[in-house]
């Protein structure tokens, strides 16, 4: 139609996501192979929990046990309006994966020093719980030392690049 603005492409491709939880650890304690996004299988007070944006996915790593995706650690506190179908802030909770995924992540998995941590969960366009976990390997403390170092330098390059700009406009 003539009269209707159109969206961009990229406008298009990218989903709406209402972010809940993010694991910034996970991406300064490891190397991010690959990313997967999953559906989880929670109980009506822990998704009422987390639409109040209650959730900490620090300590949270994910396991495949019997091909099935299991969440591990992750705390989803208590909905306090809940009576008695409250379940535990930590408790095991089934991640939604194909079997194809599943048996990939398997062979992923038996090389050594790889893991799955759970990157961040949030709420997709259909009002449905997803979390996106990643394929990771640790770390060396000079890794982590090194890009400490590379956001100082870039942050400071930032700042000389602003103050620049600032001068040249005055």
């Amino acid at each position: 139609m003539p009269g209707k603005p159109t969206k961009s492409k990229k406008a298009q491709a990218a989903p709406k996501r209402k972010m809940i939880a993010q694991n910034k650890k996970a991406r300064h304690d490891y190397h991010i192979d690959d990313t997967i996004e999953c559906g989880v299988v929670l109980t009506g007070p822990e998704v009422k929990s987390l639409r109040q944006g209650r959730a900490s996915l620090v300590d949270g790593f994910a396991t495949v046990d019997n091909h099935e995706v299991w969440m591990r650690n992750a705390h989803i506190p208590e909905y306090l309006e809940a009576t008695w179908n409250n379940s535990a802030p930590r408790r095991p909770r089934k991640l939604l994966l194909h079997r194809d995924e599943i048996a990939k992540l398997e062979n992923k998995l038996n090389d050594s020093g790889t893991t799955l941590v759970p990157l961040s969960i949030y709420f997709n366009e259909d009002g449905r719980v997803k979390v996106e976990l990643a394929l990771a390997r640790g770390k060396k403390l000079y890794d982590k030392r090194q890009t400490l170092i590379e956001k100082q330098g870039q942050r400071e390059a930032q700042r000389a690049m602003s103050a620049a700009i600032r001068r040249q406009t005055q």
